[in-house]
């Protein structure tokens, strides 16, 4: 891995209207070319809007599906990843030639290259298929980059197997906090007053997103993903109002020590941008606890306990995150 500038992006995007949703993020593709960024990520299902498709049936979700490669929304991104000379990150609906249908994440090069990843564990609706392979692939700097989505992120052995598996940075995009949660200490649900009246009393929801529904919670695990597997970790996430809930944003980029590089904590639209330093990742405390792993002592990570539960399941059945 050479040095590298990346940005994280958050927005709010507009349920179910992928032209408008592009005309939003087209900007902020702008802005990192003109910060010299090499890598822009934006949130999971950004392009399609999120949590609104829970309520949909499987007709209206096939409508704003794409196959790959042949994706409208893929060759947008390909094509800005060519004018600016900057690989792209977006999260969209991919549906298959068997008609199953994916949370989907692409990442458009500038040289027309591009890596898809397909969220592991699923559970916005019944109707979508979990992806059954970790994704790693080169940029085209040659750093070698993963793609986790959101609760795919939550479950400490895909974080360690993309590792395993080379990635030096972790692209990880959300639609989470503000989420309904049956544990107490995990989230909770956000008044969409707070932010519809964000102009009016900008402190209010400026602390909701700073507290435990928001960023508190994200520092329980966040920075360990990064630290525990020596890897730089994007983190992008939506902003606002999402059907009946509201996402906290919260957009930052840490270090392979769990670091902090850069951050928002603004209840808009926004973008944070850092510099990764290659030279961390050598020294870095997770790289080496990682060499002393003992992998003949655990074959019970690979054992079923019997009580996993279906993806549907993990969403309304648990405490989660999105």
């Amino acid at each position: 891995m050479h040095d590298l500038r990346v940005a994280s992006v958050q927005f709010q995007h507009a349920p179910g209207d992928k032209a408008e949703n592009l005309a939003r993020m087209r900007p902020f593709v702008e802005q990192a070319a003109a910060r010299s960024a090499r890598l822009v990520v934006f949130p999971e299902m950004c392009v399609t809007g999120y949590w609104h498709i829970h309520r949909l049936a499987r007709p209206e979700i096939l409508e704003l599906a794409e196959p790959l490669p042949e994706s409208r929304v893929l060759r947008t991104l390909l094509s800005w990843a060519r004018d600016f000379d900057l690989s792209i990150g977006a999260g969209l609906i991919e549906t298959d030639a068997d008609g199953r249908l994916f949370n989907s994440y692409v990442v458009a090069m500038p040289d027309g290259g591009w890596a898809c990843h397909r969220k592991l564990h699923c559970f916005i609706h019944p109707c979508f298929s979990s992806g059954d392979r970790y994704t790693v692939f080169e940029l085209p700097d040659g750093t070698k980059a993963g793609i986790l989505i959101c609760w795919d992120n939550n479950l400490v052995e895909n974080v360690r197997i993309t590792a395993l598996m080379g990635a030096e940075i972790l692209i990880a995009p959300h639609q989470t906090g503000g989420c309904n949660s049956r544990s107490p200490h995990a989230m909770g649900r956000i008044d969409p007053e707070l932010w519809e009246r964000r102009q009016e009393d900008p402190l209010a929801i400026e602390a909701e997103l700073r507290g435990p529904k928001g960023r508190e919670w994200l520092l329980r695990w966040l920075p360990a993903r990064a630290h525990d597997n020596g890897l730089f970790l994007i983190f992008s996430n939506g902003i606002g109002r999402d059907d009946d809930e509201v996402r906290t944003g919260n957009a930052m980029i840490l270090d392979p020590y769990g670091r902090i590089l850069t951050e928002t904590n603004r209840a808009a639209d926004d973008m944070v941008v850092a510099d990764l330093e290659a030279g961390l990742l050598d020294r870095c405390t997770g790289r080496r606890w990682i060499r002393g792993r003992r992998p003949e002592l655990y074959q019970p990570l690979v054992e079923s306990q019997g009580n996993e539960l279906a993806p549907y399941e993990a969403r309304f059945s648990t405490d989660q995150t999105t």
